[in-house]
């Protein structure tokens, strides 16, 4: 997790890079944590060490992050997912926590991420049975954008994070910020920071331009700033 996090935030610091592609293999999208290392820790190393804390540094990486999920997104794999911003699955994926079955319970975000997305009794379920779920019931439950052959997962990755790259940097930053603070803030809280993010891109050369553009009936030129 450590190189994976150290990536992205090269990636995010890249001012060629507007947005990341997450993938693993056809089989499974990552292993998640290694069992074996854990399995004789005690509840002072773990404690200590802050066991999987570094994990939530991918959900701040400031730039768009579209997971790609093909075969198991089981335990760390799963919330792993459930951290990146936008999730295509192919239709072999396969979700779940099932850290019930080994004597524990998810610890990157698998009993909060996963209950704010798909609902507290599907998520209880889930949780408590360690049940998988397949692709089909991850896009009904709004876990996952879409669903598409598995041969064309990454390639659809690459077109929404192309289409993504096409706008201006700073806007599509503030845009992500405010669709993350709708799952912290209170509808009133929210209204009022999405209100300030959309004056602050009056202060913004690219809002001009993409207004001026669209009075010009013209693609507009965006230059990050």
């Amino acid at each position: 997790m450590g190189e994976l996090v150290s990536a992205l935030k090269t990636m995010d610091a890249d001012a060629d890079v507007k947005a990341v592609v997450l993938t693993g293999s056809d089989r499974a999208f990552a292993a998640g944590a290694d069992i074996k290392e854990m399995k004789d820790k005690n509840y002072a190393e773990v404690y200590k060490e802050s066991m999987l804390t570094a994990w939530n540094e991918v959900s701040e990486i400031r730039k768009p992050i579209v997971a790609g999920v093909n075969g198991f997104a089981l335990g760390g794999g799963c919330e792993l997912a459930m951290m990146c911003d936008i999730i295509i699955a192919g239709e072999n994926a396969v979700f779940g926590q099932p850290e019930i079955q080994l004597g524990t319970i998810p610890g990157a975000g698998g009993t909060q991420r996963l209950t704010r997305i798909v609902g507290k009794s599907l998520a209880m379920e889930l949780v408590l049975t360690g049940s998988k779920f397949d692709a089909q019931l991850a896009e009904k439950r709004g876990l996952v954008s879409r669903v598409v052959p598995t041969d064309q997962t990454v390639d659809e990755c690459i077109r929404v994070a192309e289409k993504i790259a096409k706008f201006s940097t700073p806007v599509i930053i503030a845009a992500k910020d405010c669709v993350n603070q709708s799952q912290e803030l209170s509808l009133q809280q929210g209204l009022l920071y999405e209100k300030a993010s959309f004056w602050g891109t009056f202060a913004l050369s690219d809002r001009l331009e993409g207004m001026t553009a669209f009075k010009e009936k013209r693609k507009p030129n965006f230059t990050d700033t």
